[in-house]
């Protein structure tokens, strides 16, 4: 994805004042931009044009917002998408993260924090396909980053986009102390202004995938009061 092009923009939001504010600020600031006040008219829009990343709102007047994200990801595994979530919906935020979206951004916001975090999604989407030359391990779990895939022995492990740049990140610092704000700042970038809580949402999910015991984690190890390290393999 070249970053000096003009990238495009796919909003899915049921209320048009939010959605053409949205549009119009995106606009301005350079993007091109496609509207979708629908789940079915969204995933329409998605297959003719394919844009660079998808602004989706969760609550959605035909289906549910997670369900188009699931569908999208089934036609593009790649696609970056950020959801809009209502403000104080703690688990829908969660739940968007357990999924693998690449951000969230809360009502009413601020246009130009939207443009933000999708420049900032863009750049680390940019220089993630800049770097997939490749393999790291350690032990019996390998990440090959020219095919994006993650082995445990000789099995792929289904992961999301975001678990698999962490385990990079892990495996880049092996036998660090990784706080949860260098974690944030390794996988969702530095002007990421999200909860740190998102760090333990994907480590849980990491362990559940990858340790033998994800009660007794020997890959992951929490080091209290810092954050994470990844065990070294011996």
């Amino acid at each position: 994805m070249d970053l000096d092009n003009r990238n495009h923009v796919l909003i899915v939001e049921d209320d048009e004042h939010i959605r053409r504010f949205v549009a119009i600020n995106l606009e301005g600031s350079g993007f091109e931009v496609s509207e979708a006040a629908t789940g079915e008219a969204a995933l329409q829009s998605f297959t003719a044009e394919r844009p660079d990343v998808v602004v989706l709102d969760i609550m959605l007047p035909d289906q549910d917002g997670f369900e188009i994200f699931q569908r999208l990801r089934g036609i593009d595994p790649e696609i970056v998408i950020i959801f809009l979530t209502a403000r104080g919906q703690d688990l829908d935020k969660i739940r968007g993260l357990e999924l693998g979206a690449d951000d969230y951004i809360v009502k009413p916001f601020n246009p130009m924090e939207l443009t933000a975090r999708i420049r900032t999604v863009l750049r680390r989407v940019h220089k993630a396909g800049e770097a997939r030359n490749k393999v790291l391990q350690s032990g019996f779990i390998r990440l090959d980053l020219t095919s994006n895939k993650l082995y445990k022995l000789e099995d792929v492990i289904e992961v999301t986009p975001k678990e698999f740049q962490m385990v990079r990140a892990f495996l880049e610092h092996s036998d660090v102390a990784l706080s949860r704000n260098e974690l944030l700042n390794l996988v969702w970038g530095e002007d990421y202004v999200g909860d740190t809580k998102t760090v333990d949402v994907h480590v849980r999910k990491l362990r559940e995938k990858l340790e033998e015991d994800s009660t007794r984690p020997q890959l992951i190890e929490t080091v209290w009061g810092v954050g994470y390290r990844w065990r070294k393999d011996d």
